[in-house]
């Protein structure tokens, strides 16, 4: 069994950690563009070419599913992968757990880039599902670069300003980015620095298990940890980036997948 994950960086580590949880033999193609990464800035038109050849890319290792684990290619690139994978590979994209966010009852943010933040599909999602609901959408500009750098004092100032915009009475956040859930800890110190209550929605699990269950794989989380890892750079082979290992979910990726 055969499971592939993409993004323009690092932001697919904490989806790609979930499926190596649920399944440690299943084989994992990560693909990423870091010739054209960030992806947030650029238009729909172009995020939708990088994200084509990064997910032809990895179809051409035949996965039994694709994960988009990229909120800002599941909103501009998604129908354009599906029309050119499925049905001969099912495509699972990301969307910001806007729904069960909502469905807490109390106000609510959403973390997410500034792309994410201000479009239309966003937008959609709070009016369908948190009509009623207190919510704030918070620009996170800088972040996602921060984090795929894993650049310290750039993720902390990029988390202070974020934190700035969220109401302190919002006790629940959707990481409306795959990136941002890398760092959840460090946004929960920034938001409750005195240890209070906060809840976070984020994508990874979700779309792990609806990746599986779109490949028709059962989840064992017993299972030997024999399942491998190929990495594609801009569709090129390569090996997990060291910036990955500054963070748990790489070094999971690492321990755990037998070297090709």
């Amino acid at each position: 069994m055969k499971i592939a994950l993409m993004d323009s960086g690092i932001g697919l580590l904490a989806a790609a950690a979930a499926v190596r949880r649920l399944r440690p033999d299943a084989e994992l193609v990560i693909s990423s563009d870091p010739d054209g990464m960030p992806w947030g800035p650029r238009t729909p038109d172009s995020v939708t070419e990088r994200a084509l050849a990064v997910a032809r890319a990895a179809a051409a290792l035949e996965p039994d599913a694709l994960i988009i684990a990229c909120n800002t290619a599941s909103v501009h690139a998604l129908p354009a992968i599906r029309a050119a994978l499925e049905p001969r590979i099912p495509v699972i994209g990301t969307v910001p757990a806007i729904k069960p966010a909502a469905a807490t009852g109390g106000p609510f943010a959403i973390w997410a880039t500034p792309a994410t933040t201000g479009s239309p599909y966003q937008r959609g999602l709070i009016r369908d599902f948190a009509d009623g609901v207190p919510v704030t959408a918070v620009p996170c500009p800088g972040l996602a670069e921060a984090v795929e750098h894993a650049d310290d004092a750039a993720i902390d100032r990029a988390i202070t300003v974020a934190a700035a915009l969220t109401p302190p009475e919002a006790t629940t956040v959707v990481l409306g980015c795959t990136h941002y859930e890398l760092v959840a800890e460090r946004i929960r110190t920034a938001l409750r620095p005195d240890g209070g209550p906060l809840t976070f929605f984020g994508s990874a699990e979700p779309v792990a298990l609806q990746g599986l269950r779109r490949a028709g794989i059962a989840p064992a989380p017993d299972a030997a940890q024999v399942g491998g890892l190929t990495v594609l750079l801009s569709g090129r082979p390569g090996d997990l980036p060291g910036v990955a290992l500054a963070y748990p979910e790489g070094r999971l990726l690492q321990a755990v997948s037998p070297a090709h």
